[in-house]
């Protein structure tokens, strides 16, 4: 058999078929031509994954996703493409372009977001939170959190609005979303003032950072971390394991401590109160014997002054740096558990003390009083 003559049976099959089925395989065609494209993108895609380093590859979990949410798009689009010279009834078509066209906002917007995600675990996987100078890390983890909300409202709301603008009557409720921004953001305005407020505060946080992930603050007289940022509040993670649930817009609004602004690297203060006997040079040797016994010292800083008297004491500041503010704490901890015990084991008589004079006449009562008391 030629080429004629197989070009002459497949022309006798055309003819012989009916129009609806030719459509159908035309249809079926399509989709299978959309899979063999998803199918290459999918394998240059995985070529490329396989290239990133270990820390790269922790994202596997969000790709996996990525080609599921772009599995659906070729297809569609190819659907989409071959519709108009299909012979299918006119209303036939006419709703499964609608339907394809719904379908392709709702995986591309699914793509998107996904898509979001993939590049912030990309930018988060250069970064780690558990260095010992973290700074830079817990900047960018913040701004690619709350980013990556920001985006993923901003996709939805137009995900919504493009959905309906495809429905003939309600059209204008789809084009009101879109163009009529400026109307509909003076009515929420009035309606909803303080939950933009809280938008934009959040926003604001994000660029201007005066809190970010992981930062060491005193909020509300607690001493935390901050564990997370959103849109509308802030966790802060408390020492003892309670969370702290704050709005956005009170690190905006209100003063707050943030100890870990520019650097993790802190000053620990402890006050001992001992009498006025006390040495103050073998405090201060003991000081620095104490701290470079211990890695919670960083090395900077270690001195002990004399702040304060009263009639019956003497304030001794001591100062001790430390890399964070845990260490400093700790630190703290050590040092005035230690120069205690160092004042009670060598200088008992220089505890905090009340002082009594008396004159001869009741001096002498009072040793009366004790040799009764002895007899």
């Amino acid at each position: 058999m030629d080429l004629a003559q197989i070009l002459d049976r497949v022309r006798e099959f055309f003819t012989a078929t009916p129009d609806p089925i030719i459509s159908l395989a035309a249809a079926v065609l399509a989709v299978v031509f959309g899979l063999i494209l998803n199918k290459i993108v999918k394998m240059l895609l995985l070529r490329w994954h396989k290239r990133m380093d270990d820390k790269m590859q922790q994202t596997t979990a969000h790709f996996t996703q990525l080609k599921s949410a772009f599995r659906g798009i070729l297809p569609t689009v190819c659907l989409i493409l071959v519709l108009p010279v299909l012979t299918f009834p006119e209303h036939v078509t006419s709703a499964v372009r609608h339907v394809l066209g719904i379908w392709v906002i709702i995986l591309l917007a699914w793509f998107g977001l996904k898509l979001i995600a993939v590049v912030r675990d990309i930018v988060l996987s250069q970064y780690q939170l558990s260095a010992e100078d973290n700074l830079k890390a817990r900047q960018i983890y913040t701004q690619m959190k709350v980013i990556q909300r920001v985006l993923a409202v901003v996709i939805i709301i137009f995900a919504i609005a493009s959905i309906l603008m495809t429905f003939e009557r309600i059209r204008q409720i789809g084009v009101s979303i879109l163009a009529s921004a400026g109307i509909v953001g003076i009515i929420i305005g009035f309606a909803a003032q303080r939950s933009l407020a809280t938008l934009f505060a959040g926003i604001q946080i994000a660029i201007t950072q005066p809190i970010r992930i992981d930062d060491v603050v005193i909020v509300e007289n607690e001493w935390g971390r901050i564990e997370e940022i959103t849109l509308t509040y802030v966790v802060v993670a408390i020492w003892d394991q309670r969370r702290l649930i704050v709005p956005i817009t009170h690190f905006i609004e209100k003063p707050f401590q943030n100890w870990t602004r520019e650097t993790s690297e802190l000053l620990g203060t402890v006050f001992i109160y001992a009498d006025y006997s006390l040495p103050i040079n073998e405090l201060r040797a003991e000081l620095e014997r104490i701290v470079k016994d211990t890695p919670l010292w960083d090395g900077r800083l270690s001195k002990i002054q004399i702040t304060n008297t009263t009639e019956t004491t003497v304030e001794y500041r001591a100062l001790v740096s430390a890399g964070n503010s845990s260490d400093a704490w700790e630190l703290r901890c050590l040092a005035r558990e230690k120069m205690i015990e160092f004042i009670r084991g060598n200088y008992p008589q220089s505890l905090p003390r009340t002082r009594i004079e008396l004159d001869g006449e009741n001096e002498g009562k009072i040793h009366q009083i004790q040799k009764s008391n002895n007899d």
